[in-house]
């Protein structure tokens, strides 16, 4: 329960910069965020996911990790924030979507693993880029050394594009 309550806390709170942590993560999830729009300034508010529809998804999508932002009131994109395992622990993501539910920039944010740390760098997340069907996530290049971390990254992804599919489809989108 104190775990759950921690991921909770850990997933709302750094997009909204609320939680000063010592590793920086708010500031370099809204770092992303602006850059990627070129804008100074955003809000973000929760999307709410029908419980009924949310037993659905293969990917965990709350109000708690998955955004609307907006900024000076007009729809720029969709932030995604969650954890993916690695060999013996987590890291985590953030996926960046355009307004039009494209995959727009994808960020290994803390990676906690000795090995594998590969699928941090900008070229291999660049493959990301543009995904907007799981269909199309069979194409990732593989990493010699990463092989856990790879598959996690790009199993996570298609989940959370099968997921972004099914709520366009429902309209939460």
């Amino acid at each position: 329960m104190i775990q759950k309550l921690l991921i909770t806390i850990f997933l709302m709170f750094p997009l909204m910069g609320m939680i000063g942590n010592s590793d920086g993560l708010g500031k370099r999830i809204d770092r992303e965020i602006r850059d990627e729009f070129h804008v100074s300034s955003f809000e973000h508010q929760g999307v709410e996911i029908p419980d009924n529809l949310r037993q659905k998804l293969p990917s965990r999508i709350s109000k708690e990790n998955f955004f609307k932002l907006k900024s000076d009131g007009n729809l720029i994109g969709y932030a995604y924030l969650d954890k993916a395992p690695s060999k013996t622990a987590e890291f985590d993501y953030l996926v960046i979507f355009n307004k039009d539910l494209v995959i727009a920039r994808t960020k290994v944010l803390v990676y906690r693993e000795e090995y594998g740390g590969e699928i941090g760098s900008k070229r291999w997340l660049r493959q990301f880029d543009g995904k907007s069907k799981s269909s199309e996530i069979h194409d990732i290049a593989a990493i010699s050394g990463a092989t856990i971390s790879v598959r996690s990254m790009k199993s996570a992804v298609k989940d959370l594009l099968v997921s972004v599919e099914i709520l366009k489809e429902n309209k939460v989108l």
